[in-house]
């Protein structure tokens, strides 16, 4: 296998998995604001902001694709080729992680508004614990991309 691939592998599985982490995550606050709106119509705004708030993780896969794609050469080494897959699975894994859990902070927030309780500002607080560590993640990709050249 050429370096190029293996590094490649990596930036499929970033954009992948923190993808992935994503779509669970929004489609948790989906489900928990179909249900909110059943009960309270009038928080849509609310249900959605929060439930929009777990896609971050997918566009913070994406991003690590712009930084490292200028190492994504032909001829690149196996060092190179190694850090940009070592890079892309740990954005990968977090971005992952981050956005079910997001996901499911956000969904209980939504739930606790949709019965009447006055949470918003709180579960926004509470939600970005999980996105810390994606945007740690994305920083150690930039991070890596710049040691690299």
């Amino acid at each position: 296998m050429e370096p190029l691939v293996y590094a490649y592998l990596g930036i499929g599985l970033m954009i992948l998995l923190s993808g992935t982490g994503s779509a669970f995550g929004v489609s948790y606050g989906g489900n928990a604001s179909i249900g909110a709106l059943k009960k309270d119509p009038s928080g849509f705004g609310s249900y959605m902001l929060l439930s929009a708030l777990p896609g971050t993780q997918g566009l913070y896969g994406f991003a690590g694709y712009f930084m490292l794609s200028v190492h994504l050469v032909p001829g690149m080494t196996w060092a190179t080729a190694a850090a940009i897959f070592g890079a892309g699975l740990a954005m990968g894994v977090v971005g992952l992680t981050s956005g079910i859990r997001q996901g499911q902070v956000c969904a209980n927030g939504i739930a606790a508004i949709g019965s009447g309780h006055k949470v918003l500002g709180n579960t926004m607080i509470l939600a970005v614990f999980p996105e810390l560590y994606a945007i740690v993640s994305l920083a150690a990709v930039f991070l890596i991309g710049q040691s690299l050249g």
